[in-house]
């Protein structure tokens, strides 16, 4: 059996809960240390867990040069993503971090380049990939019944009262949501943006101190045209946190509801006024790379024991949160921008 892997995870926030369930049950890791500026964070996490025997320290550069672990799960805050990454990558760790990838496109481009240079794997925590139902609209996508993809919308309408620094966010939806459904719409068609104009606003009546509200049409590869509507202060008939989708190719058409709702039409004859359609059943897939959080971590695992490379990987990543970045920079220019990388 190949010895386990040394892990040590930064950042003891809320969010490392739903990576501790994991990392703790994987016979591969051996978690060595928690990481936090705040000891008592890290130990509150520690018996949250009952990780006994396990290192908290609030220095992770000491940590690195004494533990000398695997790899480092970077739970941190988005400004904390590039020295804690760059930091992990210099002492030959491989890293998974939370999304988004970095707080800046340069921070993102910078860390990019240091996984290159270190031959290391650094991957992005895209946990809503990790779903089966996306999973199954991926598949019926590739199958090509609905001929070349041609426009995508999507709709995300939720009424969240999180409370505390969201409250107080510029660019909120944007910034902390949006690269979830944006990353879901380039893991669907398999296009990249390329251009984006954004609306972005505050409604009356809105909880939060600025935009949380936003509208984006973005020009992709493939000539594929996608577009999101989105609010965080939408009252009533939300969506999933999945979005809704309406996805149209030229021999039909599918909708998925961000569940487990599919309806999908294909054109059976055509030469009508309107075309003769065929009602299809979008079909289950075999459950591969699922399981969300968990689905992730068990890929990154896997792909550093054996040389992989995962979905979500640093260098294909960056052109999801560039998408994040053109729409903000377009909302606050009032006009398309081209997006870069």
């Amino acid at each position: 059996m190949p010895r386990k892997l040394e892990a040590v995870l930064v950042g003891c926030g809320g969010i490392s809960r739903a990576w501790l369930s994991t990392i703790v049950e994987l016979p591969d890791l051996n978690l060595a240390a928690l990481v936090d500026l705040d000891a008592q964070a890290a130990q509150a996490r520690a018996e949250e867990f009952d990780l006994l025997d396990v290192r908290i320290d609030v220095d992770l550069e000491n940590v690195l040069d004494e533990v000398k672990p695997d790899v480092v799960f970077d739970c941190t805050v988005p400004e904390a993503h590039h020295p804690v990454t760059l930091s992990a990558l210099s002492h030959g760790c491989h890293v998974l971090g939370e999304k988004p990838l970095a707080d800046t496109l340069e921070h993102a481009q910078e860390m990019v380049a240091a996984a290159e240079a270190a031959k290391r794997i650094y991957s992005v925590m895209q946990n809503r990939r990790y779903d089966p139902n996306i999973r199954q609209l991926k598949a019926f996508l590739m199958s090509g019944v609905l001929g070349r993809l041609t426009t995508v919308n999507c709709d995300f309408y939720i009424g969240a009262h999180f409370g505390g620094f969201r409250d107080h966010m510029e660019h909120v939806l944007l910034v902390d949501m949006a690269i979830h459904t944006f990353d879901a719409a380039r893991f669907l068609t398999g296009a990249d943006a390329r251009t984006v104009y954004c609306k972005e606003w505050n409604p009356p009546g809105s909880w939060y101190d600025h935009g949380a509200s936003a509208v984006a049409i973005f020009g992709m590869t493939d000539e594929l045209i996608y577009t999101y509507r989105g609010s965080w202060c939408a009252e009533g008939l939300n969506t999933t946190w999945e979005s809704r989708w309406h996805i149209i190719g030229e021999q039909g058409s599918v909708i998925w509801d961000g569940d487990e709702g599919f309806q999908a039409e294909v054109v059976a004859e055509t030469g009508l006024f309107r075309s003769e359609l065929k009602v299809l059943t979008v079909p289950p897939v075999a459950p591969t790379k699922v399981g969300g959080h968990a689905g992730a971590i068990r890929e990154f695992v896997r792909c550093v024991r054996t040389g992989c490379v995962p979905e979500t990987i640093c260098s294909d990543n960056i052109k999801s949160l560039a998408m994040v970045f053109g729409a903000v920079a377009s909302a606050d220019a009032g006009r398309r921008v081209d997006i870069i990388i």
